[in-house]
């Protein structure tokens, strides 16, 4: 599965279409803020950069699943040195982009594991829709419990945030 992810991870780099990247970089993961977010300080840098993982949507924290999540990226991330690939801002003005650890693809791993949905804005199937029928039919993670697990863009339609309040 790892020679899968690292693949993935050289084959995003190498095809335009897939990489709208600006620019690589390398920093550290200093903080994990949920199972899709990180705050990274860029090499060289002294100022955190909060980064959104592209292509993924974790559970959020205060659903099932958001705290399994997080601890996933905890494990995998935090006080790591991590490559970028960035992608600038989405719709939100977050700034979002590929995360990598020793050439292990983070958005992938998530997903792959189940602690992540496959996504990308707009029209909700992302680069990780493979392994995301993978994990469900495996039953890894969010997908095992026996009531289908709740995407968190529609938790969020009937629950709000888990910041509001």
């Amino acid at each position: 599965m790892t020679l899968h992810v690292r693949w993935w991870w050289a084959w995003a780099l190498l095809w335009p279409w897939t990489a709208q990247a600006s620019e690589v970089w390398s920093g550290w993961v200093s903080w994990v803020m949920d199972g899709d977010t990180v705050v990274l300080v860029r090499e060289g840098q002294q100022e955190p950069v909060r980064l959104r993982i592209e292509g993924v949507d974790a559970p959020e924290t205060c659903q099932p699943g958001g705290v399994e999540a997080r601890e996933a990226l905890i494990h995998l991330a935090l006080r790591k040195p991590v490559q970028v690939i960035d992608r600038g801002q989405d719709s939100y003005g977050r700034q979002i982009g590929r995360l990598s650890v020793n050439g292990v693809d983070l958005g992938a791993e998530m997903v792959r594991s189940g602690m992540a949905w496959a996504y990308s804005f707009r029209t909700g199937k992302g680069p990780y829709a493979g392994l995301q029928r993978q994990a469900e039919k495996q039953k890894k993670g969010i997908f095992a419990a026996k009531e289908t697990a709740m995407s968190p863009a529609l938790f969020r339609k009937f629950n709000g945030s888990c910041q509001a309040s």
